[in-house]
């Protein structure tokens, strides 16, 4: 019976915690039947040669990760939650046992710096690959996943390498191990008994867990069931033409307990969404990337909120922002107006459809932009514009676009560069990033409006934002595009007060400052957008805690962080497609969704 039953966890697990969409929702099996054999996973797994403390997997932006797997069953799960993680390539063993062999397969693999090869008592018996371990074992790191019995460990005397040892056999087993090998969950048991000379009782390394985790809502009390209304949710929206589709996280005490998508890329209806797919996330790079260096340079003693502009910025000195304070910028208190303008001012002369030298900046296919155009147009408009509303709260992206201007002035260092380099890379984050189209393909990127108007293009990895797209795709307010996956990373980094994978990012007392209430005419935090005192507003979400603190953008995207319940909520859609629509706030798609998971919170305590 025993048998039987893990016989369906690989196709059941792996679509709803991996690869779900929505297509794949009310998998057929409880939760705590997860839950148990998580339990049993912790109890029988022990990590041993760890001396070095390469477990858990630090410093991710120097790594060159690559998965073996030779007989593993579960290969698939265990490669999947490792991609959580890290990229990691995957490499299939057994395709070097015929013409090519295992000498092949560590040629292929010269450009990578950490192997984890999964072995099995099955892998074990063939001595090739021991001596496929211990010969890359000079040269690179190498992680051994090891799952059997204390016979299978006790084959591994000569092998001098990290190994994570389970001696139970299941899909749920496999998970765990991946999780391990990136702190997603810690490592708690030692040997109970002798297994070797090498291996006695008593051995072995405790880690503590330091990412986030990949499991179902009932490992933090929370049943699947009571999750339900979300997918009616998000089926409402796409009937209503709100959005062609849409991605659902939820992550509550570090623990990733709901990802889903819906939909597809399009109303044709042709690509579904896919939990990988990457987002223009609009005003949400307010938060997620000059909010987050803004802090950081807090940090490193290089910027002050209580200082002015024109400390800053020269060419501020002799106009009416001189004395306006960061503070007030971060708040959206400097009178600054919300926009100049854009495509309206544009004249036939200022671009191109070929790029050349004189025609440099991208704005999208067959649109060019001339040399020094932000430099000679758009700066001295913002520069000039008036101060109409100082010491009252008007939502400005202006503001934002100071803001990267000061950080680009104290770190001689592009925003997109900064933050990819100091936070994203070191993160894990994957997709997170401006400019995608030179990272990834087209459609692995949602697209956004069909722009009949100015671009005359539909805008599929070019920045929806106007202003952003003529600063080239890099702007301080808009530009960022993100999975979900990526953004729950980050902001579980938040949620930890600055803390994630065993890195400090942000101090603590710098996470409490900028997130919370700063003003007395304002709901705003410095940079962040919090829960609204205004009871009859609802915002975010009729039931966020006071404590809660995030953002929206325009494309119908949001993510929302609730200390109180430990939470993480992102919502991410192109609402925008293939025209600007304003269902998706009329229904209450994304506060509704928030609720849901409240109101499934609640009812499990």
């Amino acid at each position: 019976m025993r048998k039987n039953k893990w016989r369906l966890y690989p196709l059941v697990l792996t679509g709803f915690i991996l690869f779900n969409s929505a297509c794949a929702q009310n998998p057929p099996f409880t939760g705590l039947s997860y839950v148990n054999e998580e339990k049993l996973a912790e109890k029988v797994t022990v990590l041993l040669n760890n001396a070095s403390y390469l477990i858990p997997l630090q410093n991710l932006e120097e790594q060159k990760i690559a998965s073996i797997h030779f007989t593993n069953l579960y290969a698939a799960g265990f490669d999947s939650l490792l991609n959580k993680y890290a990229k990691v390539a995957i490499y299939k063993g057994s395709d070097y046992s015929g013409i090519k062999s295992l000498d092949d397969l560590s040629s292929d693999l010269k450009f990578y710096n950490t192997l984890i090869v999964q072995l099995n008592d099955a892998d074990l018996n063939n001595p090739l690959i021991v001596d496929f371990i211990n010969t890359n074992k000079k040269v690179k790191n190498v992680v051994v996943a090891l799952f059997g019995s204390s016979n299978t460990l006790a084959k591994l005397t000569n092998a001098a390498v990290p190994v994570i040892w389970c001696e139970r056999i299941s899909p749920v087993t496999a998970f765990y191990s991946a999780q391990a090998i990136f702190g997603g969950v810690a490592i708690t048991q030692k040997l109970s008994k002798n297994i070797s000379p090498l291996y006695k009782a008593g051995m072995g390394f405790i880690t503590t867990k330091t990412r986030l985790q990949y499991t179902v809502p009932e490992d933090v009390g929370i049943s699947s069931a009571s999750l339900i209304g979300i997918d009616n949710i998000a089926t409402e929206a796409m009937l209503n033409q709100a959005t062609p589709g849409c991605i659902v996280l939820v992550a509550k005490d570090g623990k990733v307990i709901f990802n889903k998508a819906y939909g597809y890329h399009t109303y044709s209806k042709t690509q579904p969404d896919k939990l990988t797919d990457i987002f223009d996330v609009a005003s949400m790079t307010k938060i997620s990337a000059t909010t987050m260096e803004a802090m950081m340079l807090t940090d490193q003693g290089k910027l002050n909120v209580d200082s002015t502009i024109g400390n800053y910025l020269p060419q501020a000195r002799k106009t009416n922002k001189n004395n306006i304070l960061v503070r007030e910028i971060l708040e959206h208190q400097a009178g600054l107006i919300p926009d100049i303008p854009t495509f309206d001012k544009i004249l036939p002369t200022d671009h191109s459809t070929d790029s050349s030298a004189f025609f440099p900046t991208k704005v999208n296919d067959n649109y060019f932009l001339r040399k020094d155009y932000f430099k000679e147009v758009m700066w001295p408009e913002m520069l000039n514009s008036p101060l109409k509303t100082r010491g009252q709260y008007v939502y400005s992206d202006v503001s934002m676009c100071f803001m990267q201007q000061i950080e680009e002035t104290l770190t001689a260092t592009p925003l997109n560069v900064f933050v990819q380099k100091q936070f994203y890379e070191p993160l894990g984050m994957q997709t997170a990033g401006f400019l995608p189209l030179y990272r990834f393909p087209v459609d692995q990127i949602i697209p956004t409006e069909d722009d009949k108007k100015d671009r005359h293009a539909l805008l599929d990895g070019y920045v929806h934002d106007p202003t952003a797209a003529l600063m080239g795709g890099v702007a301080g307010h808009a530009g960022l595009f993100a999975s979900a996956n990526d953004l729950a990373i980050l902001y579980q980094m938040m949620l930890n007060r600055g803390t994630y994978g065993g890195a400090v990012y942000i101090k603590p007392a710098t996470v409490d400052m900028f997130t919370a209430k700063q003003s007395d005419v304002s709901r705003r935090g410095l940079g962040f957008d919090r829960w609204d005192p205004i009871s009859d507003r609802h915002y975010p979400s009729q039931l966020a805690s006071t404590e809660t603190y995030g953002h929206t953008g325009f494309t119908g995207t949001c993510v929302w962080v609730d200390p109180k319940y430990n939470l993480v909520y992102i919502f991410l859609s192109n609402r925008v497609h293939p025209s600007v629509g304003s269902k998706l706030s009329s229904l209450n798609i994304r506060p509704r969704i928030q609720d849901v998971v409240y109101q499934a919170i609640q009812s499990g305590m």
